[in-house]
């Protein structure tokens, strides 16, 4: 929780891609809204996703993001270097991440005034590609880290080891390392389990493994993973959340360990985690009877 003395002024900054039609419209409907005369809140910095400067978010309260998940994702690893809580607003297809809908933040604005907000804190990871030793990529991730098999789309050999000890080889066409907030993209399509999001730990799931005793398996939060290719295509690749990619050579090691920063999210009280699972992915849901 939050502290809860009364701010003299909110200090928000906003991120959202204004190229969409959709995003512009509703970052336009929010300002319009919170006029500092009448509210008490500045707008400090207003910029579009990777754009903004880290001396403007560091004077932030909070980030407001207007988007999908994406848009939220893409952010966070501006805004968990500086330990800026997000505002997730949805305005794009399943937004997942975002706690808010447009409505709900304007009827949320006085606790956030008053500092009274729940702030989830969320482990990140961190991705190193080292070819002899030497450093040559780096990224963080939100949700995970994937390394796809590519064209010409062969399935590819990884060898597997977690603190220096050899896990495994897999024999398929990738495989995923989730964190928790990334166990319900991915790594769950790819049949991986669903872990709470306040959790400390990481889920290796392969990519349609070429054996039927292949499962997920889910492992401490603070372990370092390593990941040799034995056999690779010439497209294969290493992607963290999907937005930032490095192709892979067979003399590669990619390194995976928790990040030291954290992705930090406003909760909307209104709704619970699982809540969201089943309202948006439709988790438990009853089978349909005939009546």
């Amino acid at each position: 929780m939050a502290g809860t003395g009364e701010k003299k002024q909110l200090k928000l900054a906003i991120f959202g891609d204004r190229r969409k039609a959709y995003v512009a419209e509703a970052i336009g409907e929010f300002c319009d809204f919170i006029r500092p005369q009448r509210t008490g809140i500045k707008i400090i910095i207003s910029c579009g996703i990777d754009e903004c400067t880290e001396e403007g978010l560091r004077a932030a309260d909070y980030a407001v993001v207007f988007g999908g998940d994406g848009s939220i994702i893409a952010a966070a690893r501006q805004l968990s270097q500086g330990g800026v809580p997000v505002v997730g607003v949805n305005v794009g297809k399943l937004g997942y991440l975002a706690e808010f809908n447009v409505e709900e933040l304007k009827e949320y604005l006085p606790r956030l005034k008053r500092g009274k907000v729940i702030i989830e804190r969320r482990m990140m990871l961190l991705c190193r590609v080292l070819n002899r030793s030497k450093e040559r990529f780096r990224s963080t991730a939100v949700n995970d880290i994937f390394i796809t098999a590519g064209p010409p789309f062969r399935m590819i050999e990884l060898k597997m080891s977690v603190d220096g000890r050899h896990l495994g080889e897999c024999v398929s066409d990738g495989l995923v390392v989730s964190t928790p907030t990334g166990s319900t993209a991915y790594g769950l399509s790819a049949g991986g389990p669903i872990l709470s999001q306040e959790m400390k730990a990481m889920v290796i799931t392969p990519l349609c493994p070429h054996s039927l005793s292949f499962r997920p398996i889910v492992i401490k939060a603070d372990s370092v993973i390593e990941i040799r290719g034995v056999r690779l295509n010439k497209g294969t690749t290493v992607s963290t959340d999907g937005q930032v990619s490095e192709k892979l050579n067979t003399d590669d090691v990619v390194q995976v360990q928790r990040e030291r920063t954290e992705f930090l999210v406003v909760n909307n009280p209104i709704r619970s985690e699982w809540d969201t699972l089943a309202t948006k992915l439709g988790w438990a849901e009853k089978p349909k009877y005939k009546v």
